[in-house]
């Protein structure tokens, strides 16, 4: 597993960049995240970039600079691509080579060449617009953690999780084709629902429109149909991590997921935040997973004493909504929630081994979703259903308005970051997604 500290872990480093040396910033140089973009209201080609502080370094522009050591030179090419697949399937030393020069350049301390080289390939921020980092092939949405499993049979009148829950990391194959990045706005889903006390179904737009905060986990190299993938090396196939909002009709899944599973219920929108933050840069925040011994250890393929002691990984993450009212009266939006990924009861690299174990191939630029992300006391629950308990008690915002689901008009922002005393904060950006009213 990837979890090495190296010269861009260390606290002390910094950037002639001083947007990035702010402390609360997003994108110090110890963070260097990957996405594609392009100036905004321009007919320009998407392609790779690296943020850092309030800038981006074009990847396309950087690439040529001779200064480029062989490996990274290559990787940079592939990086410059209107997606990053082909970056994606060169791997980890591919990935860290990159990385690691784009440190070295953005550093007080590199060399006037190398300074001026990638300070011409720098572009503000705020003057581009994101695309999706890859061309997903597949998406598979997991279901692994044990507090939202636990709150929804609560709510759903069930005696407890599922038997199976703590023996496999489950999951379902989403819709790709409605995967957008962050900024996407999308139509109120409309579908099959079984009102209260009724006898048979109507069809009407959702009712119950929730959000799920999740992260998303992007492939980089796959592996061969019918091989599986090694839990210790399952980290090794993953290229990075971004937030991702799986948008949920509760009224559609409750009638039509009996007894297959969800599907209009989820497959109208999947939000991402456009940077990819890299396993290397997470290595700091690492920690042993959090299933109990008295659970007992899971199948050998989904057990090792690494995974035990390095499979977590601390990343805080918070909900926010943002409604008319807030954009009218120029307001902040109000936080609904704030948790951690260190509570999951599955590690990323569990849910690898098991998707892979069958014989499924996964392939460069695969996304899968993390499942809802709550801890264990309500104020960190991933989903409205969880904090509104159904709709029974609703919440209430800022603004004074209150919400049981989410309404027509608002946005869910998503926000991420890993912040601990020694090292450097890395932030996720933000996935923002808002809701328009149905056409039906």
């Amino acid at each position: 597993m990837p979890h090495t500290l190296n010269q861009t872990h260390d606290p002390a480093a910094r950037s002639w960049l001083e947007s990035a040396n702010v402390p609360s910033v997003d994108f110090p140089i110890q963070n260097l995240p990957f996405s594609v973009f392009r100036r905004k209201h321009s007919d320009e080609a998407f392609r790779g970039a690296v943020a850092i502080g309030d800038q981006l370094v074009d990847i396309s522009a950087w690439a040529s600079y001779a200064g480029l050591r062989e490996t990274a030179r290559e990787a940079a090419k592939a990086c410059s691509q209107p997606v990053l697949n082909t970056f994606f399937s060169m791997g980890p030393s591919s990935w860290s080579a990159l990385r690691h020069a784009l440190f070295e350049a953005l550093h007080e301390h590199a060399s006037s060449h190398d300074r001026a080289a990638i300070k011409a390939c720098l572009v503000p921020l705020s003057e581009v617009e994101y695309g999706l980092p890859a061309q997903i092939g597949d998406y598979t949405d997991f279901y692994t953690s044990i507090h939202h499993a636990t709150n929804i049979s609560k709510l759903l009148g069930l005696s407890g999780v599922s038997p199976n829950f703590k023996s496999i990391p489950i999951a379902y194959h989403g819709r790709v084709s409605s995967i957008g990045p962050s900024g996407q706005r999308f139509r109120r889903p409309a579908g099959q629902i079984m009102l209260p006390g009724a006898e048979t179904p109507t069809f009407s737009p959702s009712l119950k429109l929730d959000y799920e905060l999740e992260l998303g986990i992007y492939i980089g190299q796959g592996n061969a149909a019918g091989e599986p993938i090694e839990l210790d090396r399952a980290d090794s196939h993953v290229f990075g991590l971004c937030l991702l909002n799986d948008w949920s009709a509760r009224d559609i899944q409750a009638w039509e997921m009996q007894p297959l599973g969800p599907f209009l219920a989820k497959n109208f929108a999947t939000t991402v935040s456009p940077w990819i933050v890299t396993l290397e840069a997470l290595a700091p925040f690492r920690l042993a997973s959090p299933r109990p011994d008295s659970d007992g250890r899971p199948l050998a393929y989904l057990d090792s004493n690494e995974n035990s002691a390095t499979g977590a990984i601390d990343i805080q993450l918070e909900v926010w909504m943002e409604t008319a009212r807030h954009r009218a009266g120029n307001l902040p939006a109000s936080q609904l929630s704030r948790t951690s990924f260190k509570y999951q009861y599955w590690t990323i690299a569990q849910m690898i081994a098991h998707h892979a174990i069958g014989g499924c191939n996964l392939r460069p630029g695969d996304l899968l979703g993390s499942g809802t992300i709550s801890g264990p006391v309500k104020s960190e629950a991933g989903a409205l259903m969880e904090l509104a308990s159904n709709g029974s008690a609703p919440v209430t915002l800022s603004t004074g308005e209150k919400r049981s689901y989410v309404e027509d008009g608002d946005a869910i922002i998503l926000r991420g970051y890993c912040q601990k005393p020694g090292f450097a904060r890395i932030g996720f950006g933000e996935s923002r997604g808002e809701v328009l009213p149905s056409k039906v």
